[in-house]
C-alpha cells in the first residue's frame, strides 16, 4: 500500500510541477498603452507680401502749349522702370479725361471743377496779343486792353481766356474753330487774337508776331489728378514738379 501510494503521490507531484512549469513559461498578457499624442507644430508665419511693383506706364495729360519737358527728363532719371506717356488734351476735355481714367494726372488750365480732384497750382501764364507781323501794334513792347479799342478781336472756338475787351469790334465772319486757324487769319492781316503766351509760341509763324497784354488776367496752370487715385507714381510726379530731390521728405 505504502509503495503504491507513494508512487501515485510522486506522479501527482510531477504533474503539478509540469503544470506549474508550463504556467510559469507563459508570458503574462501585456496591456497596450495609448501612444502619446504629438504636439502639432506651429504653422509657419506667413511670408511678408513683396512690395508692389511700380506701374509700367504713367500717363500725363497736358493742354496744348504746355511744356513739361524738364519734369519728364527728371522722371526718366528717377523712374527708369516706368515709362511716361504724354497725351495732349483740349482744355474743354481735361476734367473728363481725368474722371474717365484716360490719364493718371494732367497739367490743366484753371478754372476747373475741383470736385474729387487734388489740384496744385504751378504758375501763371502771361496773355499776349497776336497780330500780323507788320501791324502797327508791334511798335510797342507791351500793350494794354485800351490799345485794342477799335481793333477786330477774334475769339476762337477753343478760347481759354474769356476776355471782354471794351471797345473792340466783333468780326464779321464766324469765329475760327481753333487757335491755329485764328492765328492764320490774323497773319493774313485781319484782326488780332488774345491767347496765353505758350499758345502764341506753339503756333508761331513768320508772318505773325505778339506782344504781352499787361493788364489782362493771367492764365493759371495747375497739376490735377483724381484724389482717390493717388498712386505712388502720381506722388513721384508731384515731387518732381515741386522740385523735391530723391532724398526729400514729403
Amino acid at each position: 500500500m505504502t509503495k503504491g501510494g507513494g508512487s501515485r503521490a510522486r506522479k501527482g507531484g510531477k504533474g503539478r510541477d509540469a503544470s506549474s512549469a508550463r504556467s510559469a513559461g507563459k508570458r503574462p498578457s501585456q496591456t497596450r498603452q495609448p501612444k502619446p499624442q504629438r504636439t502639432p507644430r506651429p504653422s509657419p508665419a506667413p511670408s511678408p507680401e513683396p512690395p508692389a511693383r511700380p506701374a509700367e506706364r504713367f500717363v500725363l495729360g497736358a493742354f496744348p502749349g504746355a511744356t513739361p519737358g524738364k519734369w519728364i527728363d527728371v522722371w526718366k532719371d528717377r523712374m527708369p522702370h516706368t515709362a511716361l506717356e504724354l497725351v495732349s488734351l483740349a482744355v474743354a476735355d481735361q476734367r473728363r479725361a481725368l474722371v474717365d481714367g484716360e490719364v493718371d494726372a494732367a497739367l490743366v488750365r484753371l478754372p476747373v471743377d475741383r470736385t474729387d480732384l487734388h489740384v496744385i497750382a504751378l504758375y501763371d501764364e502771361v496773355p499776349v496779343v497776336v497780330t500780323a507781323a507788320d501791324s502797327h501794334l508791334t511798335a510797342a513792347d507791351e500793350l494794354e486792353l485800351a490799345d485794342l479799342a477799335g481793333e477786330v478781336v477774334i475769339v476762337p472756338g477753343d478760347d481759354v481766356l474769356g476776355l471782354d475787351v471794351a471797345g473792340a469790334v466783333a468780326p464779321a465772319f464766324a469765329p475760327p474753330a481753333d487757335t491755329a486757324e485764328a492765328i492764320a487769319t490774323v497773319a493774313a492781316g485781319v484782326g488780332v487774337v488774345i491767347v496765353p503766351m505758350s499758345l502764341a509760341r506753339l503756333h508761331h509763324r513768320k508772318d505773325a508776331d505778339y506782344r504781352p497784354l499787361r493788364d489782362a488776367p493771367a492764365s493759371s496752370v495747375a497739376l490735377a489728378w483724381i484724389a482717390a487715385r493717388t498712386t505712388p507714381e502720381v506722388e513721384a510726379f508731384v515731387g518732381i514738379v515741386r522740385g523735391r530731390t530723391v532724398n526729400s521728405s514729403r
